[in-house]
């Protein structure tokens, strides 16, 4: 007789104030799963420290013990608060039974797979950041998020298209540097070695469990439908060498999924729970333990730079209109195999509390939002209802 479980993950995850309040919404669905795990956005100092709040100490994410089996790290805020953000965040969750992966005190135990063996199922999770700061990496002596290096590349916008330019270079002509005038364009480029590198630590991580997922803090952050050059490429990298699943989050807000050789790719799940006030146009409280400073200048920076304008009925959760819009991916395991790609859809109410939502008129407002946004990048999943799960599918 076979012995099925449940694996919830969800998305980027930002505790403050009233935390409690927060998870309210979803206690039940992580109470009914047999293994859960988040990605923890910030990091969470034990004492203060200059520059910090009060609603960054690690009290606030009580509401977490007893709900949360792992947490990945590997995020672009992961060394915020320097080598005390790393360490009091990892030994808080480590005191709690809360297992780390994706952040360490050096890039080795950063990017080392960790493995947690739950009713005999032994569970394997890499964690990187694809995205950056490069500040936020942890290094060969330097606490960080485990990370992939990257090239940001500078391209002009009059050479993005080349039809039309018989300039023919390599790496190999470019021995002087080249001045060009003009608007640019940039990229991340993830480097050809670090997929080699990732690929073999992938595999030699399958080898070590029954179930692999991989995760990675990637994307564009604040746009719909449009995916970065490299995930694609990064996440079929991942399945080839022996992921089970892919995970991505960091755009607050939900990109499309992929099936790819019978295994999901969720390349966006959008944020869990997540308590921001400080980013919203109406706050004007205490943003460090030393002086009272109001946001204003820097939430009018950000509006010109990702082009959009928090909805002012969501005072703690100022992100994009759609955003709102959620999901917690869920996988059924049977005899040690993932057996069944899931996801639960869900939606942030003006409270900052989120909610699942099941085959009702709410939950399939979300699923019709999903299905636009994966057939609109070009993705192949398609989605179907088992009671109040939407099942993911490949298009035949």
């Amino acid at each position: 007789m076979s012995d099925k479980k449940t694996l919830l993950f969800g998305g980027d995850t930002c505790m403050g104030f009233e935390s409690a309040m927060y998870f309210e919404g979803v206690n039940k669905m992580l109470d009914e799963a047999d293994f859960r795990m988040c990605q923890l956005e910030k990091p969470y100092l034990k004492e203060l420290i200059p520059g910090a709040a009060e609603d960054r100490l690690t009290d606030v994410l009580y509401p977490m013990i007893g709900k949360m089996d792992l947490v990945t790290l590997a995020g672009n805020h992961f060394y915020d608060f320097g080598e005390k953000g790393v360490k009091d965040t990892m030994d808080w969750c480590h005191e709690n039974g809360i297992a780390t992966a994706g952040g360490g005190a050096n890039v080795s135990e950063a990017n080392a797979p960790v493995f947690v063996e739950k009713d005999g199922v032994k569970i394997g999770v890499i964690a990187i950041n694809a995205v950056g700061p490069k500040h936020s990496f942890a290094g060969e002596n330097k606490g960080g998020a485990g990370c992939l290096n990257f090239t940001r590349a500078y391209i002009p916008v009059n050479e993005m298209d080349q039809r039309d330019n018989k300039n023919e270079f390599d790496v190999h002509q470019l021995e002087k540097n080249i001045r060009m005038e003009g608007e640019f364009n940039s990229f991340n480029f993830v480097d050809p070695e670090a997929y080699v590198e990732y690929g073999d630590a992938v595999a030699a991580a399958k080898a070590q469990c029954d179930i692999l997922i991989a995760y990675f803090h990637m994307g564009y952050v604040h746009k719909e439908f449009i995916l970065a050059p490299y995930e694609r490429l990064l996440s079929r990298v991942a399945i080839d060498s022996g992921a089970d699943v892919v995970l991505a989050s960091h755009s607050h807000i939900m990109h499309g999924v992929e099936m790819y050789k019978g295994k999901a790719i969720y390349h966006g799940l959008n944020n869990f729970v997540f308590w921001a006030p400080y980013l919203s146009a109406k706050f004007k409280g205490k943003v460090s333990n030393t002086a009272d400073m109001n946001y204003s200048e820097w939430v009018a920076r950000r509006e010109k730079k990702f082009g959009f304008s928090p909805d002012p009925d969501y005072p703690t959760y100022p992100f994009l209109k759609n955003s709102v819009y959620c999901m917690a991916a869920k996988l059924i395991i049977e005899d040690k195999k993932v057996v069944s790609y899931r996801l639960v859809p869900m939606l942030v109410e003006k409270s900052g509390v989120p909610y699942p939502h099941g085959n009702t008129e709410k939950g399939n407002e979300i699923l019709d939002y999903i299905r636009t946004i994966t057939e609109k990048a070009g993705l192949n999943a398609k989605f179907s209802w088992d009671g109040d799960d939407v099942v993911i599918g490949a298009c035949a």
